[in-house]
């Protein structure tokens, strides 16, 4: 039934690394049930329902995303996103967090729209070969950014920005050595390297105190009492509230597509024209999840970089997504559990998948400047900035731009103007 369900002969895999590539993912980024409350509380919801909302949001996004588009991505509140919704429009332009909710919604609607109408997987399509391999690599550099953040190996310095943190911490210490033994065992082609990291980096952190350990096994859930459709459409179509919706637009559509981008073609899910198969129905996931995550009480949903984990430990088909799913909805009641794996735990898996994404710099002609600038360009904007969306724009108007230079106009076509165009305008209106 799961074969035919998820075709898994076809992809060449089997439920049980589908299913083990899942466990990673989530392992991955089972941090999102707890520093998503957090900053959602900042903005005034309370954090206990905020968990919650993300839990089944997140599974309903991965459900979709595993039984219609069939695609071993995972899908969560997105992080940014959520400092966005928090510190730009409750805290900075004095909207309440009901209206800010009004505002996903709105958001999550008008991309369902665009994707059952297949936009924006013309879009994505028309996205230059060099941006889509500077995508993949991109994303491995900004992952790699994060765990060694995660691990503690890289620490901010008032002069320089970031400097090598103290190998002299226990937990940097560990995270350090995680990252070479998951490096080992990958070498060696043990199964389920990743997933043994995480859980022999936990279990190290708890026995020997480095970390808290799970304060109880099993907790009963309960449904979000005060964030279940609490939005408040009224001021839905305030003036001031467009560039809020535009914003949610903007940034969740680049994420997801450069998610899907560079996480598919280290799956070797692209067809030979460098499409991704099902992507309408990756993008209709995206948006359900986000429209239905406004309803119970949460931010912009949207796919998690965090999916490469799994594509490493073998992760092909939608299997690996509803295992996701039925982990966010085991979480309800094994929160605790999930909750105390720490990020030393965690980290080490980011660092050994981002250097596993580089190889997408292959495919890139670093002989022709019209190639590796706008490739270039991709890749490095994306970690520096910490936005996936940043190093996407910054590879688009820079390819457009050297085209037209190299007299290829017609090359750029009206489709990929227009996208420029509209990139070119967002951060217009973003310095005004």
């Amino acid at each position: 039934m799961l074969d035919r369900l998820f075709r898994l002969e076809d992809h060449g895999t089997t439920w049980a690394r589908e299913m083990r590539a899942g466990l990673a993912t989530f392992l991955t980024l089972s941090y999102i049930l707890f520093v998503h409350p957090q900053i959602l509380a900042e903005a005034g919801l309370p954090a206990a329902d905020v968990l919650v909302a993300t839990a089944l949001a997140s599974a309903l996004a991965c459900l979709v995303m595993g039984l219609w588009a069939n695609l071993p991505f995972a899908l969560a509140p997105g992080m940014g996103l959520n400092a966005y919704f928090t510190y730009s429009v409750v805290a900075g332009m004095g909207v309440s967090w009901q209206v800010a909710l009004a505002a996903v919604f709105a958001e999550g609607v008008l991309f369902l729209g665009l994707s059952l109408a297949g936009f924006r997987s013309t879009v994505l399509a028309a996205v230059p070969a060099p941006v889509r391999a500077g995508t993949m690599a991109g994303i491995g550099l900004f992952l790699a950014f994060i765990g060694l953040q995660n691990a503690g190996l890289v620490v901010d310095h008032p002069a320089t920005l970031v400097e090598l943190g103290s190998l002299a911490e226990p937990a940097t210490l560990l995270a350090a050595v995680g990252v070479l033994v998951g490096g080992a065992l990958l070498a060696r082609g043990v199964t389920g390297a990743l997933l043994w990291v995480i859980v022999g980096l936990a279990t190290v952190a708890w026995v020997f105190g480095l970390v808290p350990t799970p304060e109880s096994v099993v907790a009963w859930p309960r449904l979000p009492a005060e964030t279940f459709l609490s939005l408040d459409l009224s001021k839905l179509f305030d003036v001031a509230l467009l560039p809020v919706i535009f914003a949610f637009l903007f940034v969740d559509f680049f994420d997801t597509a450069g998610t899907l981008m560079g996480v598919g073609r280290l799956a070797g899910l692209e067809d030979e024209n460098g499409h991704l198969p099902g992507s309408e129905r990756a993008f209709a996931a995206d948006a359900i999840g986000t429209t239905a995550g406004a309803l119970l009480g949460t931010s912009t949903v949207t796919t998690y970089i965090e999916s490469a984990a799994g594509i490493e430990e073998g992760g092909r088909t939608g299997l690996t997504a509803v295992t996701v799913a039925g982990l966010f909805l085991a979480a309800l009641f094994f929160a605790p559990v999930f909750v105390a794996v720490p990020a030393l735990a965690t980290a080490p898996v980011l660092v050994v998948v981002g250097a596993m994404m580089l190889r997408g710099v292959q495919d890139v002609d670093w002989t022709d400047v019209a190639e590796s600038i706008p490739a270039f360009l991709t890749l490095a904007v994306m970690p520096f900035t910490f936005s996936i969306a940043h190093g996407i724009a910054a590879g688009l108007v820079s390819w457009a731009l050297l085209r037209v230079a190299k007299g290829q106009l017609r090359e750029v076509g009206l489709l990929r103007a227009s996208l420029v165009i509209a990139v070119v305008g967002y951060y217009a209106l973003e310095a005004l």
